[in-house]
């Protein structure tokens, strides 16, 4: 039988003031989880500033930048395992220039690395960044929150 149970890490390596709250970041992650049916995960959620976050995305993408979420998955078999690293000053800058709430951005970011998590991937073509998209949007709106590309080009 598999595990349904979520061990949930949350690290704040930066101001935690407007981060969420690691009930949301346990919501989001649940329920990212239970797409491919409902199983369990030992995932660790940590919210970093533009240094650290820059230094991960050179180090492990060889790119120069911080960047909004990274995922680190480590094997998806019996349950999820991995890390996210979410970039917390570059999610509240996209809010704000997408005219969106943080906490929205946030857990769709949350639930875009979880994706990663459970093996999705945008980038490996058009077909599977749709799938990608569009599970995120289901799991989104059973979140409460509105479709997350509304608006963006």
């Amino acid at each position: 039988m598999i595990s349904r149970r979520l061990n949930l890490c949350v690290q704040y390596a930066c101001d935690p003031s407007g981060l969420p709250l690691r009930p949301l970041v346990r919501a989001c992650a649940r329920a990212a989880l239970s797409v491919d049916g409902a199983r369990g995960g030992r995932i660790t959620v940590r919210f970093v500033g533009i240094e650290e976050g820059q230094s991960l995305n050179r180090h492990f993408r060889g790119k120069d930048y911080a960047t909004n979420v990274l995922s680190f998955p480590y094997e998806t078999e019996p349950v999820v395992c991995g890390d996210l690293v979410i970039c917390a000053p570059v999610v509240e800058h996209e809010a704000d220039e997408q005219s969106k709430a943080p906490e929205a951005h946030f857990a769709h970011l949350i639930v875009h690395g979880v994706l990663h998590l459970l093996g999705y991937d945008h980038e490996a073509g058009k077909k599977q960044a749709r799938l990608m998209e569009k599970q995120e949007c289901a799991i989104l709106a059973e979140l409460g929150y509105t479709d997350p590309y509304c608006g963006i080009t």
